[in-house]
């Protein structure tokens, strides 16, 4: 099985900002720079993340991005579980449809196989995927420096 690009971002979001002391501020670009993502990537991730109630952004001076308590105590395995959705890992129904959809005995593998995925995801906490040695080489990622032209 394999994550959606969205869902790797945000899950490596999360571990970045779990490791973030209370009193600092990083924003949403230098979340993005340090793990070397298009801004505009990040930017959808993290508005993602905030509906989820998984992080909070405060605006002005001296605001940035949080992790929030529902963040830092979530299940790796119901957070992937919720940025994946609903999608099943092969497309019977799709353009066109697969001939063999009525009888296949695949999809209720692959379906299977999909949630025992998930369930060993389910739990791992996002406090502990930052545990050592993750959490401080997480420390020592910094934006890119600027680049010249």
């Amino acid at each position: 099985m394999r994550l959606t690009k969205f869902t790797d971002l945000a899950l490596r979001a999360v571990m970045r900002l779990a490791v973030t002391a209370p009193q600092e501020s990083v924003t949403t670009r230098e979340v993005a720079e340090s793990m070397d993502v298009p801004y505009a990537h990040m930017a959808k991730v993290v508005t993602r993340l905030q509906h989820l109630g998984v992080v909070e952004a405060r605006r002005g001076r001296g605001g940035g991005l949080a992790l929030t308590d529902l963040g830092r105590r979530s299940s790796v395995g119901w957070l992937t579980r919720t940025l994946e959705g609903e999608e099943e890992v092969v497309a019977c129904e799709g353009d066109p449809p697969c001939p063999l959809r009525t009888a296949c005995r695949l999809r209720g593998a692959l379906r299977q196989a999909q949630e025992a995925f998930y369930r060993s995801l389910d739990p791992i906490t996002v406090a502990e995927l930052v545990e050592s040695p993750t959490g401080p080489l997480l420390l020592t990622l910094s934006p890119r420096p600027p680049q010249t032209p």
